[in-house]
């Protein structure tokens, strides 16, 4: 069982530059305490993501960790130049020595693809276009290519990833209707939303993986969830209850501005409690988060944990603390 971090890098009602600074200390407490991967989703015109260029916040974390793991989840394909992204993950996965985790998608939110002067019904075949490209330029000598939206003519790749033959890909799953592609192509996952709909991705998931004759467990099966860990319970459920409806009021806010409910992922509840009895987070002592992830680790058949533990306007005492505490108290019963 290995652990990783998803992160929205949301508003916490703090200037942006001790935002920033912070999220980086935190990133140096997850290398210490051991975690995995880092995943860190790519958001625009929102409260809910200020790491809208993602890369910059990775070019930090080279330097600032050791063996931490990090990346997109996801990188918004549609919204790059691909020759762009391609000399941008070949040089955050050498600043890193081979660190780098790369996530891909369309977006999902028509808000943001329009502020970018992007067609929605048409992302999903630039998307499929961007990824060709990608892959071939990571692992070529020269690029050519001959698309819709994208040509390019025998282009010298001068730029090379450690990685080879590219860095290990990721993919952000919030319908069980979109994880064949992931499990049929050796893409690891997350999923996101609520409990009902990321048990059934991760079905969905292990069921592709099986049909093709492939190993269950040969790639990363990521879940997400809420978790706070606090020395009590209830400094814990305190911290919950204060922090999450913020970050829920950022989730939102784009689509509240319109007028409409976000799309795909669900509609998350008004309150921490509610949260934790729909069995969509946990916030307690470590030995009550042990618990509660060992059984949800045994009922959704996942073998990568990807908790969202710093969220809304948590300080950063506050999560550093769990972080120490998850790292020694909990991930040591799951080795």
């Amino acid at each position: 069982m290995k652990f990783g971090i998803f992160d929205h890098i949301d508003d916490a009602g703090v200037p942006l530059s001790q935002l920033y600074s912070e999220r980086l200390q935190i990133a140096e407490a997850y290398d210490r305490a051991g975690f995995y991967g880092y995943h860190v989703a790519e958001h625009h015109i929102t409260p809910l993501g200020a790491a809208a260029s993602p890369a910059l916040i990775f070019a930090a974390l080279a330097q600032r960790t050791k063996q931490l793991r990090f990346g997109p989840l996801v990188y918004l394909l549609p919204f790059y130049h691909p020759l762009r992204l391609i000399e941008e993950v070949c040089m955050l996965d050498q600043m890193s020595g081979g660190r780098f985790l790369l996530g891909v998608g369309r977006g999902v939110s028509m808000y943001e693809t329009a502020a970018y002067g992007l067609d929605f019904s048409k992302t999903q075949a630039m998307y499929h276009e961007a990824f060709q490209v990608l892959l071939k330029g990571l692992d070529a000598d020269e690029l050519s290519f001959a698309g819709e939206f994208y040509k390019f003519d025998k282009l010298p790749m001068i730029l090379k990833p450690v990685q080879k033959p590219h860095p290990p890909l990721w993919y952000g799953v919030t319908l069980p209707s979109n994880s064949a592609w992931p499990a049929e192509n050796h893409v690891n996952i997350v999923a996101l939303g609520l409990r009902d709909n990321t048990s059934a991705i991760i079905r969905a998931y292990r069921e592709a993986r099986r049909a093709k004759g492939f190993d269950e467990n040969g790639t990363l099966i990521g879940l997400s969830r809420h978790i706070v860990v606090a020395d009590t319970d209830g400094a814990a459920m305190a911290i919950a209850r204060r922090a999450f409806p913020r970050w829920r009021q950022s989730f939102r806010w784009l689509f509240n501005r319109h007028g409409t409910e976000p799309r795909v992922i669900g509609i998350y509840p008004p309150t921490f409690d509610e949260l934790v009895a729909l069995g969509n987070g946990i916030a307690g002592s470590p030995e009550t988060v042990r618990r509660w992830i060992a059984n949800e680790i045994e009922q959704n058949g996942c073998n990568y944990f990807v908790p969202q533990m710093v969220f809304g306007d948590m300080t950063l005492a506050e999560a550093l603390r769990g972080i120490e505490l998850f790292g020694k108290e909990i991930m040591p019963a799951f080795n």
